[in-house]
């Protein structure tokens, strides 16, 4: 299982990027300072770090340069609020493998962890059975974002396949509307939407109506 060290210190983050990213299989630390995110880079413990430029202690770009000055060549993705084309520029001159600016979208930076974890040639140990989940007869294949239903191959957009493997990786478990919409939306919709309702539907539509049932009063679950 993949190691993921996230150097953040606004909180609200820190909780919506943990959930996300364990809940798709990943194991999470935080650093909350720049000396900590340092030293635990270095530790050779982690596949990707998570950096934002605005850590305690010293800037996000002298962590980074710190960082590759040593040798240190575990992935690294800078998420932060500077959205400048120059910021961009240094970040990625300095050693970083990706750039991310705030707002975003959990499933872009998702996308993005994961091409940096199959492109990282020393640390990586995924195989090729991580890349597949099946439930009886449906397999989510994580690679190309294709669902395999006896045989049959049905492309999902992308909200729903997030949605999909989220059932996937929680089968028999009830998942309420709330949770569903902060590992998929994010925290920018309203715990009173009514999108995951809607989203189930295109799924139930697409690979099956029995597949995942309506659990009165707490939300969703897919049959295990």
């Amino acid at each position: 299982m993949h190691q993921i060290l996230i150097a953040e210190d606004e909180p609200r983050i820190v909780s919506f990027l943990e959930k996300g990213l364990r809940s798709h299989g990943f194991n999470t630390t935080v650093a909350t300072d720049a000396d900590s995110a340092i030293a635990m880079a270095q530790s050779q413990k982690f596949d990707l770090l998570i950096l934002d430029l605005g850590l305690p202690g010293k800037d996000g770009l002298q962590v980074l340069a710190e960082l590759r000055g040593q040798g240190e060549m575990l992935s690294i993705i800078i998420l932060t609020a500077r959205d400048d084309t120059k910021d961009k520029v240094a970040g990625l001159e300095a050693g970083a493998n990706d750039y991310v600016t705030k707002p975003f979208r959990f499933e872009e930076l998702l996308a993005r962890v994961r091409v940096q974890l199959r492109n990282e040639p020393t640390r990586s140990t995924k195989t090729q059975s991580d890349d597949v989940i099946q439930v009886g007869n449906i397999m989510l294949d994580l690679r190309t974002r294709k669902v395999i239903v006896d045989d049959r191959f049905i492309d999902l957009p992308t909200r729903e396949f997030i949605l999909a493997e989220t059932f996937f990786r929680h089968p028999g478990q009830v998942m309420s509307r709330e949770q569903l919409l902060d590992r998929v939306w994010g925290y920018d919709y309203a715990p009173g939407s009514n999108i995951v309702d809607v989203y189930v539907g295109y799924l139930r539509k697409k690979l099956g109506n029995d597949l995942i049932e309506t659990v009165r009063g707490m939300g969703y679950r897919l049959r295990a």
